[in-house]
């Protein structure tokens, strides 16, 4: 006894080592297709910034290289499902999964093995997160500006103003991509102070980078040109001289370095995605108490609008209320003494204070909400690390239980199942993270509901395939829908090759008989035309045990006569309805679910009607038995009289 022990365990070391070699082998294979789906969907999004900027290979290289290295987080789930689904389903295919269960091994003890390595990845996740994946990040974003700022001309929108030219904005209402030619412009330039500022309309143009790679050569048609000339000290004045000029065909020369320069790193320290979690912690204290000390300022420059200060009493509050009421009293009356120029000069200069308090508390609301963002734009990223990892666990108790369930191998319909599941992952953390962006959700649900939507789905799979439930049989819905909607299940008796006891015609016949009789009582006590009570069907017990006992002893001559060799007795056994013992009494046969089907009106009507269809079905089907009945009495009757005839004669 006590030998067997150490047996058992090495069986299962070395099944658990075999899962493992399995597993780890379609694991690195499917990781590098996932890592190479999810580069090209990258690349997809910025394809514009690599193609005709004249890039290096080096430049492309650090490129690729760091998008791998931000990617990797990502791909690990997916390339556990989609292994651990191609395992289960290999296993379950060649009936080794079987074989392991015949063997008294539990669906939770195979997975003993894989759920170690899948807890090891679930910390590399983790670690890349932690110290690869910001520095990849902030050196990939560094890349892509640095990228968007080389060669300008090629990446000019139309509609939207374009400040990728330093100290110029740019606004081009339709481009050529043939020509190159750029119509509708609109050029902002600053060089220097307010004064400096000049404006350019022009009917069409076009931006070019000189050979050196060091200007910008703005060629501009039919257009105007509005600057402002330097201040001059002039007594008594502070308006500044413009002058305006009018061009049918000019060129300007932009200072621009049109080499590939990286961007100061300095730049995107603000960027969440490019910090570990020590160093998200910390910026968060730092970016609470600025918001905090922005909150309080502008709450105190707000308190001008206002009337009355909230730290007084009521009785205070009251008293200064209708003091000001008073001054505006006086205002008005003083208003009223102006002539009419001066009135609208009052009015103007009101309008105008409005309309700049509008504006002020218009714009700290939008730079509040700038504030906050970048707030939950650092939650978001200190949550999502986590949650990343922990959807490779999810997402390996959801593999590999449905290759146990769906016991189908290799490339087919494992990948379809984690297509589909990754679809609804994606949908449901992208949707999540953008709503929790937009202040719309909490940041800690927004970031999660991916996880806690696909977590039941796991302890779901893995209960069912470790109970060896046969959640994807696809009999057992056939047999659901037809029994929800009532479809009849037709008999198909075949003739046997081997019948060892004739079947005893003169006993059947006679039980055929009784059978006839007791339909024939059972019509005449029972309306199965007539509309039931309501009540009755939904609130009230009882099956109706006439019909039972009809339908048994009918099954048991039935089976007694598919022994025939009789082929005209075998056409008329396939006849014969299966009759619907309780469909036409009650919905259901618990009680409960009765009463609550009937408590909820909709679903009640539904069933009631399916009841009453189940009623006329069965009158047909008394019917349809009776004459059936009669046919095979006559039959095989007939039959008995020609041979007792026969033996009487011989």
């Amino acid at each position: 006894m006590y030998l067997c022990i150490p047996i058992a365990m090495f069986k299962i070391k070395k099944l658990d080592i075999f899962i493992a070699k399995q597993f780890g082998l379609l694991f690195i294979a499917t990781f590098f297709i996932c890592q190479f789906v999810l580069m090209m969907q990258f690349l997809w999004r910025y394809i514009d910034d690599l193609i005709g900027k004249g890039l290096t290979m080096d430049v492309l290289a650090q490129f690729f290289w760091y998008m791998a290295l931000m990617l990797m987080p990502q791909a690990f789930p997916l390339a556990i499902l989609l292994s651990s689904l191609i395992t289960y389903g290999n296993l379950g295919e060649s009936s080794e999964l079987t074989a392991i269960k015949a063997a008294g091994i539990s669906m939770m003890q195979s997975m003993r093995s894989l759920i170690i390595i899948v807890l090891m990845v679930a910390g590399v996740s983790i670690y890349f997160q932690e110290e690869i994946g910001p520095n990849a990040n902030k050196h990939l974003t560094q890349l892509l500006v640095s990228m968007k700022q080389k060669s300008p001309e090629l990446e000019i929108p139309e509609g939207v103003f374009y400040d990728g030219i330093p100290q110029t904005n740019l606004y081009v209402q339709k481009k050529d991509l043939n020509t190159g030619k750029l119509y509708g412009m609109m050029i902002y330039r600053q060089t220097g102070s307010y004064e400096d500022q000049a404006i350019i309309l022009a009917d069409s143009g076009m931006l070019q980078s000189t050979a050196e790679k060091k200007h910008l050569l703005l060629t501009l048609w039919s257009g105007e040109w509005f600057e402002n000339m330097k201040q001059q000290e002039l007594a008594g004045t502070a308006e500044v001289p413009y002058r305006r000029e009018t061009f049918a065909y000019k060129q300007v020369l932009l200072d621009f370095d049109g080499d590939f320069n990286l961007t100061d790193a300095s730049a995107l320290s603000g960027n969440a995605k490019a910090k570990s979690s020590k160093k998200i912690l910390h910026d968060l204290d730092s970016i609470r108490r600025g918001n905090d000390s922005i909150g309080h300022q502008f709450y105190k420059e707000a308190k001008q609008y206002s009337f009355a200060d909230p730290r007084l009493s009521r009785e205070d509050s009251i008293r200064l209320t209708l003091e000001t009421q008073k001054n505006v009293a006086n205002m008005d009356s003083l208003y009223a003494t102006l002539d009419n120029d001066a009135m609208r000069e009052v009015k103007k200069s009101a309008a105008r204070q409005a309309q700049q308090g509008l504006s002020e508390v218009s714009m700290r609301g939008d730079y509040a909400k700038v504030l906050h963002r970048q707030e939950r734009m650092h939650l978001l990223e200190i949550i999502g690390k986590f949650t990343l990892a922990l959807s490779c666990i999810i997402f390996f108790f959801i593999g590999a239980p449905l290759g146990a369930i769906i016991r189908k191998g290799g490339l087919g319909v494992p990948v379809i199942i984690s297509v589909l599941v990754f679809i609804v992952y994606y949908i449901f953390d992208n949707s999540g993270y953008r709503m929790a962006r937009d202040d719309n959700w909490t940041v800690w649900f927004g970031r999660s509901v991916a996880t806690m939507v696909l977590a039941p789905l796991a302890v779901f799979f893995t209960y069912k395939a470790n109970n060896d439930s046969a959640v994807f049989n696809m009999d057992a819905y056939r047999m659901l829908i037809r029994r929800m909607f009532g479809l009849r299940q037709k008999r198909n008796i075949m003739s046997k090759e081997v019948i060892i006891e004739d079947p005893d015609y003169a006993a059947d016949n006679e039980h055929l008989k009784l059978i006839n009789r007791e339909i024939d009582q059972y019509s005449s006590e029972h309306n199965l035309l007539r509309w039931p009570n309501p009540i009755k069907v939904f609130f009230r017990p009882g099956d109706d045990r006439q019909i039972i006992d009809i339908s048994e002893r009918l099954e048991t001559v039935i089976d007694d006569l598919s022994n025939t060799r009789d082929q005209q007795v075998l056409h008329l056994l396939n006849q014969y309805p299966v009759l619907a013992t309780h469909a036409h009494t009650r919905p259901f046969r618990q009680r409960w679910l009765n009463a609550l089907t009937g408590i909820i009106l909709p679903l009640g009507i539904f069933f009631y009607i399916r009841m009453l269809r189940f009623r006329l079905r069965l009158y047909k089907d008394l019917k349809t038995i009776e004459k059936t009945s009669n046919s095979i009495i006559e039959l095989k009757g007939t039959s008995s009289d020609n041979e007792q005839s026969t033996i009487s004669n011989t």
